[in-house]
């Protein structure tokens, strides 16, 4: 238990550097905003926030108790990760969240989002180290601006209706430890990234290339084309 709080606290601290080397000032108002958008923005049929998100609560540190909020400090309306997972929200990715400028976890897993993850992901939530949007029902490309999320740990898309080629910028993501987006609909070849990451790409019947799927077939060329129609 003691060597468990250690890790956490130590977590925390590495992250508390990292954004203060970047030159971050935090406002707890735009986290509060951030919060009361995102509740706005969102269906809540269980009411998992209706009746725990209460903004009339004006006491010290008050959002850092509402479920799912956890942050920096507890005294301190500062949010470090939200935990919405499985709590049956519905509605599109909510852009709201640009205004808890000091997020670094996002995890809306398990739940009935829809639509397609913004294409600037990178500039709403900059400084995340985890991302975990699956089972979910996100359709469409996976943005190539979370490539830019250089700080990213693990991210997490499986689970959804995403289509086309997973961005190749990704191999760039020095940092990148679990990358998962079994259960798709994807296409075309792996990124290459560095020995040592977790990779899920099961049940994505158009994917190839990487150390662990089945090569890619090479594309003819023109001039071949162009001999198999002579030839017909």
């Amino acid at each position: 238990m003691v060597l468990h709080s250690w890790i956490s606290s130590s977590h925390i601290l590495v992250n508390f550097l990292l954004l203060l080397g970047c030159g971050i000032t935090y406002g707890t108002d735009t986290d509060i905003f951030c919060l009361k958008s995102i509740k706005e923005s969102l269906e809540d049929p269980y009411n998992y926030l209706k009746f725990s998100w209460d903004f009339n609560n004006k006491t010290e540190g008050y959002i850092c108790r509402f479920n799912g909020v956890e942050c920096w400090h507890p005294d301190e309306n500062r949010v470090l990760n939200l935990k919405l997972s499985n709590m049956g929200l519905k509605g599109q990715f909510p852009r709201g969240i640009q205004n808890c400028s000091s997020l670094t976890g996002l995890d809306l897993s398990i739940n009935k989002l829809s639509g397609t993850i913004p294409g600037d992901i990178s500039t709403l939530i900059p400084f995340a180290t985890s991302i975990d949007l699956s089972t979910n029902e996100f359709s469409g490309a996976i943005p190539v601006s979370l490539a830019n999320c250089t700080f990213l740990n693990t991210l997490k898309l499986d689970q959804n209706r995403l289509t086309g080629q997973i961005p190749p910028q990704f191999g760039v993501l020095s940092r990148i430890k679990v990358f998962s987006v079994s259960n798709n609909l994807l296409t075309g070849q792996v990124p290459i990234f560095r020995d040592g990451v977790e990779l899920h790409y099961a049940n994505n019947q158009g994917l190839c290339g990487g150390n662990t799927l089945a090569p890619c077939q090479a594309t003819p060329s023109k001039s071949n084309m162009a001999v198999i129609a002579g030839a017909a």
